[in-house]
């Protein structure tokens, strides 16, 4: 193809009068001015990139390219409307024309045109996921599949291994093998499950998200006119967030450029890590193999940051073999070199942060403008614990709080119900974790079981008083004939679990209690209801190590809930202007920036995470995670790691923490390091 811009049809340039070489700095202006062809654009941490791709729009518009015939592809609704409000602000006026979304959006649009094509209807229906559950849950009825007492994936779980399975086109069979091998005997029936799913969608006219792409794709490359269509209108693409795109998007981008070839993709190898939602961090590198001829650009100008902060930024990704190698440049002046802070323990750490937040909001630093970011949420409990005894307001940017996911609450309702057998809550929880309880047989079970109780504890009012009031699992398994039959194994399994748990041994450690729990069945019940099983596993293994330092379960449970009312954040609160610190992990952190940021529990086997360090990819994605967390930060970066935290074993107890291996690699002279042993 030529390098001139060539029009299908002609069209005059819109005449903007932008000074892009006043606008932009001399990396922006490169890849904002690029001649056609394809290009890839890296942008580095806070160096301009949603500016440079809004620029590029405008400047194809002045170049003659009608608004029509671009296609701008983003990654969130947000980024998309972000995006297109700076283009028009560029412009002047809102530009209708230019096709820009989000790949869902873009693919939703174009089948509407042509879903008669696939089998459907244009008026077809877009699942949610309740929707999604529903229909996988009837394909389970029409297949015959017993569930009862099998351990069989839960329709929600289902759901994710379909999901995943199309978004990096692969079979079911190897998402099993990979990533649920705890599932590896169903194989065959959950193959059978996924086309059962596909047929039941098409019949009922309906397509679920993942179908916005991958029928996207169906349909571009089984019907050529339609391709071409396609591949003729989009003379321009643009991909916002390239590193983050899955193997299903990718081939989409690839296709529909397939004529022109004027592609141009942003983003940064450094910031990838969604791997594990299905990211294929192939698509950015081997972009210059797949274009050969493709031009790089690098956009390595860091506004955010102090120079201080971006040699430590640059030296924690050095390492990385695979990667486009570059090195943020600051704009900014001098500042404060980051601290590295070794602490005692958790507790230690947490005081610490706590401390020098105060003194940071004392030298004029808004509590909105800190951050402590982390690698796995339950890696902050006890700097909440600490936060919240000092009245230091907080905010958990996670969506939900820890300690109000629902494995956590079904977990804490074990020992709830046997500190308080009236607990209606917990009891009512805990009955509908069993297979064929709802919440009206749950209803009716408690009101058995608080008769039980009454009579139990009127018994035991009568007799000397040296006599112990009725074990809570005699009055549970008194109520096993009120049970459904569905449930009766499980009813038993559930009385043996309580009986455990008020052994005096273990009726005295929230930890004890908490590891019987998970032991007793729940990791079962886990592996069936949740796709990320092996994390959620995890929170409740690191759970039992937080309890590990109350004197009593009562006490625990105490603390407990004096966290789970500390308030979440919540962008329609009306206080939500109120200073708070953002707790966060880092993959919620990411596109965000703070004056003062603490990277916490920087261990090995913690962050980098235990199961990363399997393989190098793995480990390279980590420090790229370590990376993203770095160049959040504007003024002040604290890297915090304790020498000393509970272990999950069987008796529990301190083990000595080996400092993350990403600290090792960033020079001394880089750091201010700082000892606490003795401090806070």
């Amino acid at each position: 193809m030529s390098r001139e811009y060539v029009l299908e049809p002609f069209h005059s340039a819109v005449h903007l009068q932008i000074d892009y070489a006043h606008e932009l700095n001399p990396q922006q202006l490169a890849a904002v001015t690029a001649p056609p062809g394809p290009a890839l654009v890296i942008a580095g941490a806070g160096s301009g990139k949603t500016r440079t791709l809004t620029y590029r729009v405008a400047y194809l518009l002045e170049q003659g390219i009608p608004a029509d015939r671009i296609l701008l592809l983003t990654f969130t609704n947000k980024a998309a409307g972000e995006m297109m409000r700076r283009v028009a602000d560029l412009l002047g006026h809102e530009l209708r024309e230019l096709w820009g979304g989000t790949f869902h959006s873009i693919g939703a649009r174009i089948l509407r045109s042509h879903a008669d094509l696939l089998g459907y209807r244009r008026d077809f229906s877009i699942l949610d996921r309740d929707d999604s559950k529903d229909l996988i849950k009837a394909c389970i009825a029409d297949a015959g599949i017993e569930t009862k007492g099998t351990h069989f994936p839960k329709p929600e779980v289902l759901n994710e291994i379909f999901s995943f399975s199309a978004n990096t086109h692969k079979t079911t069979d190897d998402i099993l093998e990979s990533q649920y091998d705890y599932f590896s005997q169903f194989a065959a029936q959950i193959a059978d499950l996924a086309q059962r799913y596909t047929k039941r969608k098409r019949a009922t006219n309906a397509m679920d998200f993942d179908d916005l792409l991958s029928l996207w794709l169906k349909l571009l490359q089984e019907h050529a006119d339609v391709r071409e269509h396609y591949q003729r209108r989009f003379q321009f693409i643009l991909v916002d967030e390239y590193q983050d795109t899955n193997k299903l998007q990718s081939d989409l981008v690839d296709l529909l450029a397939g004529r022109h070839h004027n592609v141009t993709v942003v983003g940064d190898d450094a910031q990838s890590i969604y791997a594990w939602r299905g990211a294929n961090f192939a698509n950015i590198l081997e972009f210059p193999k797949r274009y050969p001829g493709a031009k790089v650009f690098k956009i390595e100008t860091n506004y955010r940051s102090t120079p201080e902060i971006l040699k430590v930024a640059n030296a924690a990704i050095a390492a990385n073999r695979n990667q486009f190698t570059k090195q943020l440049a600051p704009a900014r002046k001098s500042g404060l070199k980051p601290a590295l802070v070794a602490c005692m323990d958790a507790a230690q750490q947490s005081a610490f942060i706590a401390q020098r937040v105060l003194e940071l909001r004392d030298e004029g630093t808004s509590l909105n403008q800190v951050a402590v970011l982390y690698r796995s949420h339950f890696h902050a409990l006890e700097l909440q614990l600490e936060l919240t005894k000092r009245n230091i307001p907080f905010s958990i940017t996670s969506g939900i709080r820890f300690f109000e996911q629902a494995h956590i609450k079904d977990a804490t309702a074990y020992l709830k119900l046997v500190v308080n057998a009236q607990d209606e809550i917990a009891f009512k929880r805990l009955a509908q974790l069993l297979p064929g309880i709802a919440a009206k047989g749950a209803e009716k079970i408690w009101k058995i079981f608080s008769q039980k109780s009454e009579v139990g504890s009127q018994k035991s009012e009568n007799n000397p008083p040296t006599s112990a009031v009725r074990p809570l699992a005699s009055v549970l398994q008194a109520c096993a004939k009120s049970v459904p039959a569905k449930a009766a194994i499980a009813w038993a399994q559930f009385v043996a679990t309580i009986s455990q748990l008020e052994e005096k041994t273990v009726r005295q450690s929230a930890a004890k209690m908490l590891r019987l729990v998970i032991d007793a069945g729940y990791d079962d019940y886990l592996k069936e209801n949740f796709a990320n099983y092996r994390n959620r596993l995890e929170d409740l293994e690191q759970l039992a190590i937080f309890a590990y330092q109350f004197n009593s379960v009562e006490d625990f449970l105490t603390q407990l809930a004096l966290l789970t009312n500390v308030e979440a954040e919540d962008d329609q609160a009306a206080n939500r202007d109120s200073e708070q610190i953002k707790l966060s992990t880092i993959h919620q952190a990411k596109g965000l920036e703070f004056d003062a940021v603490f990277v916490i529990m920087l261990c090995d086997g913690l962050f980098p995470s235990e199961r990363s360090l399997n393989s190098e990819d793995g480990e390279e994605e980590e420090r790229r995670l370590f990376y993203v967390a770095i160049t959040r930060a504007r003024n002040e970066l604290y890297l915090i790691y304790p020498l000393v935290r509970a272990s999950f074993g069987s008796s529990g107890g301190d083990a000595m923490q080996h400092p993350s291996r990403f600290l090792s690699e960033i020079p001394g002279e880089l750091l201010n390091e700082w000892n606490l042993r003795s401090r806070y």
